[in-house]
This record gives C-alpha cells, sequence and structure tokens, in this order.
C-alpha cells in the first residue's frame, strides 16, 4: 500500500522537474546544429540555461528543493489517522480494557509502532487496581506527557519544511546581493555600458527567483502538514482517553464480559431459613 502510494507521490513532484531538465537538455545539445539568431532577435532561454546563469547559489537551491519534496513525501505517507491510530489497534485495546487484560493490551501496543501504540503504553504502565478507579489520575497524566513527546517527535519533520521555506528566499537573496557586486564591479573597472549593467542584474535576479520557487511549495506543505499533525494527534488523544475511560468503568461496551463483584448483596427475593432449620 505505501510503494504506489510512493509511486505516485514521487512522480506528481518529480515528473515535471524532471520533463523540464531532459527538455532543456536537448535544446542545449542542440545549440551547435542551430545557427545563430541575428542581433535584435529575443532568444528563447531554457530553465537550465536560468539555473546555469545563477552560479552557485542555485545548487544550493536545488538541495533545498529536494529536501522539500523527499520531507513532503515522508509526511504525506506518516502523518494520517491510519496510520498513527490503525483502527485495528483502537479496537484490540478497547476491547482488552473492556476485559480488564492490561497484558494483552499492553502486548498488542508493543507490537505496533504507530503513535496511538506508544501513548497508550505510556498510560498502561500507570495500571493499578488497588487504586481508585484504576489510578486514572495518574495514566491521564502518564498519556499527556507520551502524547506530547510524540507530537514533538513528528513536528520534527515537519519543521524542516519551515527550514527549507525560510532558507531558500535567503539564499536567492544573498545570490542576488552577490551577482549585483559582481556586476557594478565589473562596471567599474570596464567600460561598460547600461546594457551590460542590466544582462548583469538579470542574472543576479535568477537566484531571487529560484528561492521563492523552492520557498513558496515549503512554506505550504509546512502549514499543511502542521495542520494535519495537530488534527491526527487530536483523534489519538480521544481514542486514548476513551480507552481509559473504558478500563476504569466509566464506559462500558456492548457485549463486554463484567468482572463477578467481589461482595455480593444479599437477594431480597431470597427469605432467610429459620433459625431451628
Amino acid at each position: 500500500m505505501i510503494f504506489p502510494l510512493l509511486r505516485r507521490t514521487l512522480a506528481v513532484f518529480l515528473f515535471p522537474m524532471f520533463a523540464s531538465l531532459l527538455l532543456s537538455g536537448l535544446a542545449c545539445a542542440q545549440e551547435d546544429s542551430v545557427p545563430a539568431a541575428p542581433v535584435g532577435v529575443e532568444q528563447n532561454v531554457s530553465a537550465l540555461d536560468l539555473y546555469k546563469q545563477g552560479g552557485a547559489f542555485m545548487h544550493v537551491l536545488l538541495i533545498c528543493s529536494i529536501g522539500t519534496i523527499a520531507v513532503s513525501v515522508y509526511c504525506f505517507i506518516q502523518i494520517s489517522k491510519k496510520k498513527m491510530a490503525p483502527p485495528s489497534l483502537v479496537d484490540q485495546v478497547n476491547a482488552a480494557m473492556a476485559s480488564r487484560d492490561v497484558v494483552a493490551a499492553y502486548n498488542a501496543c508493543q507490537a505496533n509502532p504507530a503513535s496511538y501504540a506508544r501513548v497508550m503504553t505510556g498510560a498502561l504502565l500507570k495500571v493499578n487496581f488497588e487504586r481508585d478507579l484504576a489510578n486514572k489520575a495518574s495514566m491521564t497524566d502518564a498519556a499527556a506527557e507520551a502524547l506530547d513527546e510524540e507530537e514533538h517527535r513528528q513536528m520534527v519533520w515537519v519543521n524542516y519544511l519551515n527550514i527549507f521555506a525560510t532558507l531558500a528566499p535567503m539564499i536567492g537573496l544573498l545570490g542576488t546581493v552577490w551577482g549585483m557586486i559582481e556586476a557594478f564591479d565589473k562596471l567599474a573597472t570596464t567600460s561598460g555600458d547600461a546594457k551590460e549593467l542590466a544582462g548583469g542584474i538579470k542574472v543576479a535576479m535568477v537566484t531571487t527567483a529560484g528561492g521563492l520557487i523552492v520557498g513558496i511549495p515549503s512554506m505550504f506543505f509546512y502549514f499543511f502538514f502542521r495542520d494535519k499533525l495537530q488534527g491526527v494527534m487530536t483523534t489519538v488523544q480521544k481514542h486514548v482517553s476513551f480507552a481509559i475511560d473504558i478500563l476504569s468503568g466509566e464506559i462500558r461496551l456492548r457485549g463486554a464480559s463484567e468482572p463477578p463483584p467481589e461482595n455480593p448483596a444479599p437477594r431480597e427475593d431470597v427469605e432467610a431459613a429459620p433459625a431451628g432449620a
């Protein structure tokens, strides 16, 4: 299930980039066979030509774009309700909690690497039937701590998108400033005209455009996956709280077997036997 989805996602992200590079490469290969355009006629500039004009800063932006694609694919696969809180595991744990079989619930969580399992494991370690409501207060506190830790663990990957969204435009701006310094320096040391200055500034602005092209999608995916992660963690919290309420007896599942009372009350419909019987 994961690998077909991964292939489709990679195709959506990488196919346009590879197609652009392929077309640009073919255009560069045909440059020798195509006669030069006369002076004054505008020539088409490919994406690969702009990439080459940007200089060394474009290589850094390319690394940022690859990192954005990789992290986005990972978050798309990992951050989901079915992945972080599998319905089959939730039902299995709820059934074990209804029968007060804490060992079965713990083993089920240990066998599953989902976020729900890690949060539920922290709560199960605090179970104590000798205390009120099976030590529900300690279970809730342990679950809250495990939930915060798990959210921070998943948020690390989402924060990488924020890093790329912040870093890419800054790198593009640095490349632009660097290119303009070189253009003005060339104009000052040679007898250049305004056309050469304009051409140098145009090349320098390529890095700014590249930084924005990388930074805008990174920022979009950062906010998208951040909000999605918060929604999934809220669902995990609800499932854990429901399981704790089942074990404490505040919620009873239909068809769940109830343990017999320790001190059964005498039945009122049965009369006491005579003393001399």
